[in-house]
């Protein structure tokens, strides 16, 4: 049958003692039981700097007459580095003339990275090399970033001859789980230069190139090809 308001009240009244009894002692029952819950590591299953250093292509590698740029090899040793937010800025565009490229992107670099790069004898010729490690889906972004920079600098002025550069990139098929290609050549320049970007999970491999007479194409490539190679089935501690 329907109770009235009344009678619902002084049952709920009756009823509460018991009900509050009843929480207490439930209360207590999941202090003494509950345990933390335990943070989950952002940098789980990536390859440190000291890992990522023996990826990197070997001297042997390099065009002959190529040697390593003493000042130009760095990594991030078995420390990660602390994540830093996306710059939402317009990208600097210079950015795409020399090594660590990849911060064009808006992203400092990985948790943890490798670098290092090579030169002729006259100095006229580069040919750089960076591995750069992700926390979560952030080298997903960071490839997609790349891509809008191939347009949004479509043209820019370099540093050093101050002449008009253009860029064009396309997406590039077998080089890891995706990969994105941009030349860069100028009226100014003997040869141009060729970057590419590779994800490999959560790396992402770039290459910068001005070897050769095809705007450094075939060496950025072939380098990209060596280090994923290296990359695949490599997981951090």
């Amino acid at each position: 049958m329907r109770l009235s308001s009344r009678v619902v009240t002084l049952l709920a009244v009756a009823t509460l003692p018991l009900a509050l009894s009843a929480c207490s002692s439930d209360s207590s029952s999941d202090t003494t039981s509950a345990k933390p819950a335990k943070a989950k590591n952002p940098n789980a299953g990536l390859l440190t700097g000291t890992q990522l250093k023996g990826v990197l292509a070997p001297a042997s590698a390099f065009p002959a007459g190529f040697t390593a740029e003493a000042d130009g090899a760095s990594d991030s040793g078995s420390d990660f580095v602390a994540a830093s937010a996306r710059s939402t800025a317009k990208p600097d565009c210079t950015r795409l003339e020399g090594t660590s490229w990849i911060q064009v992107s808006g992203f400092k670099g990985g948790a943890s990275f490798a670098q290092n790069d090579y030169v002729n004898q006259d100095k006229t010729e580069e040919v750089a090399q960076e591995v750069d490690a992700f926390q979560g889906a952030t080298a997903k972004t960071v490839m997609k970033s790349l891509r809008s920079v191939a347009t949004e600098c479509a043209s820019f002025t370099d540093t050093d001859a101050h002449a008009k550069v253009k860029v064009a990139g396309q997406s590039t098929t077998g080089l890891g789980d995706e990969a994105y290609t941009m030349t860069l050549t100028s009226g100014a320049w003997e040869n141009g230069t060729t970057l590419i970007a590779a994800r490999s999970g959560n790396a992402v491999v770039t290459v910068l190139s001005t070897a050769g007479g095809d705007n450094g194409s075939a060496i950025a490539k072939k380098l990209t090809t060596q280090v994923l190679g290296s990359l695949k089935g490599k997981t951090g501690a």
